[in-house]
């Protein structure tokens, strides 16, 4: 039964996070993120929960409306230690909503999760693996 829960826990956190990215919710992402935490969104290694957000906040903050859509989630625990893979679709619209300029990727997210002494989970290392892109850049002020 605790696995299923800690499984339950974890995806949570997941869909959790993805929301917070299209509601600019940073408050959540923090309390989601390990302060040490890790990640590779395609630009290079991260180091520290801040660096994270100060990354997505880069891009979403100049975009219009997001979507992060997840699926095939797949959590495998090894006693305070777990790791998720899950396909992502994350759309993005332009601030203005011009049809022409808008980003699709697809890829999964390959994480890291830890315990916290409190029993909740913290993500500790997310690497986005892009599989392809379509739209264009533009749609974040770039």
């Amino acid at each position: 039964m605790m696995q299923l829960r800690d499984e339950r826990a974890i995806e949570r956190a997941l869909i959790l996070f993805a929301r917070a990215m299209d509601e600019r919710d940073w408050t959540t992402m923090a309390e989601i993120l390990a302060e040490d935490a890790q990640g590779d969104f395609g630009t290079g290694r991260l180091e520290g929960a801040a660096a994270i957000i100060e990354l997505i906040r880069g891009y979403l903050d100049n975009c219009g409306a997001t979507q992060h859509l997840l699926g095939n989630v797949l959590v495998d625990i090894q006693g305070d230690s777990a790791v998720s893979h899950a396909y992502i679709r994350d759309v993005h619209l332009d601030s203005t909503d011009a049809p022409d300029t808008r980003f699709y990727t697809i890829g999964d997210y390959r994480d890291t999760w830890r315990r916290r002494p409190d029993g909740s989970w913290c993500l500790a290392e997310r690497v986005k693996a892009n599989r392809g892109y379509v739209g264009t850049l533009e749609v974040f002020g770039n």
